[in-house]
């Protein structure tokens, strides 16, 4: 029976080994007992964004052939993640994650042409694609094609980032068919994004740029431990448990501009917004973008707009200077400490 159910199993493949997953190594432990089956499934890396996909495919497997059993049992398992001899934030200066507490707002936008405007100053920039469930920066980088290499030092993997426009690029979308959705759980997510972070060969780096997921849940307060609104991603950041530094406030789409009357501005979603809240958190407010078509077209095509000489482009440019004067005041400051959540 065991050689019977791993033919069956040699019919699953493994969508980026491109093998089958008996001959992949996958299937560790095969075990009949009392008309009960149980599989056990050892991936190679200690995330693989196709396991609870694969897993799903070989309890729907089995229950099909063995339709007299009593009981299926299948589990994953990963080895332990390697941190401990390699620091891939050893060499990074700073560290600024854009976020928000809510999705479709445009903050994948305004980061890729901050990190943009950043290294065309002169600065050395990385930028981490922090939302693993809609990675964005590939696109908007121009890089949907391209992977990251890989170097194993000291039993470690190394991830080495894309680089583009002066930009280290980093991203789950590099590793992961950009059709298939990612269906995982807040433990699978965030130990993605950890490996990431630590696993990255980073280098000297001024400032590292993250991307943040939408919303405020424990993706975000892995990512703070490892390194609805505005509102509440400011009351998140800023409570006592977690105290994170907050620079300041980024108004995106402050205005709309046609692109037949570029002087003119119609504020659709309200005046003096950023403003206001800038001025009740006591934060700076440092940058206000407008809602401009070739904003978003420019990301489609992966060429961020803040390259252009024209008023949007202008807009990622001040916003850039506005966030290094932000920084270099809070750097004047004690150190971030590092953060240490404690649940009740």
């Amino acid at each position: 029976m065991h050689n019977e159910i791993k033919e069956w199993l040699k019919t699953i493949i493994h969508p980026e080994l491109k093998q089958n997953i008996v001959d992949a190594g996958i299937v560790s432990e095969i075990e009949i007992k009392n008309n009960q089956v149980s599989i056990v499934l050892l991936y190679k890396k200690p995330v693989d964004p196709f396991a609870n996909t694969i897993k799903r495919n070989v309890e729907e497997l089995l229950k099909l052939k063995l339709t007299n059993t009593k009981q299926i049992t299948v589990v994953n398992q990963f080895p332990e993640i390697k941190v401990k001899k390699y620091s891939g934030l050893s060499g990074v200066k700073n560290i600024v994650a854009i976020a928000s507490g809510k999705g479709g707002v445009g903050k994948s936008t305004v980061t890729a042409n901050l990190a943009v405007a950043l290294a065309t100053n002169g600065y050395k920039v990385g930028l981490l694609d922090g939302d693993v469930y809609g990675p964005s920066m590939p696109k908007m980088f121009g890089l949907e094609n391209e992977k990251p290499e890989v170097s194993v030092v000291d039993d470690v993997e190394l991830i080495k980032p894309l680089e583009k426009y002066g930009v280290k690029v980093l991203s789950i979308g590099f590793f992961v068919d950009p059709n298939q959705a990612l269906i995982w759980r807040g433990a699978m997510a965030t130990n993605a994004l950890k490996q990431l972070i630590e696993q990255t060969e980073w280098g000297e780096l001024d400032i590292l740029l993250i991307d943040m997921p939408p919303g405020t849940g424990d993706i975000h307060l892995t990512l703070v431990q490892t390194i609805a609104d505005v509102i509440k991603g400011i009351s998140m950041f800023r409570n006592p448990s977690i105290n994170v530094p907050v620079l300041g406030i980024i108004e995106n789409m402050s205005w709309f501009t046609p692109a037949e009357l570029p002087n003119n501005k119609y504020y659709i979603f309200g005046k003096g917004g950023g403003e206001r809240m800038a001025k009740q958190f006591n934060v700076p407010l440092l940058g206000q973008i407008p809602l401009v078509q070739s904003i978003c077209e420019s990301g489609d095509h992966g060429k961020p707009v803040v390259n252009a000489h024209s008023p949007e482009g202008e807009a990622f440019r001040l916003l850039c200077d506005n966030l290094l004067k932000s920084l270099e005041e809070r750097n004047k400051q004690e150190p971030t400490k590092k953060v240490e959540i404690k649940y009740k």
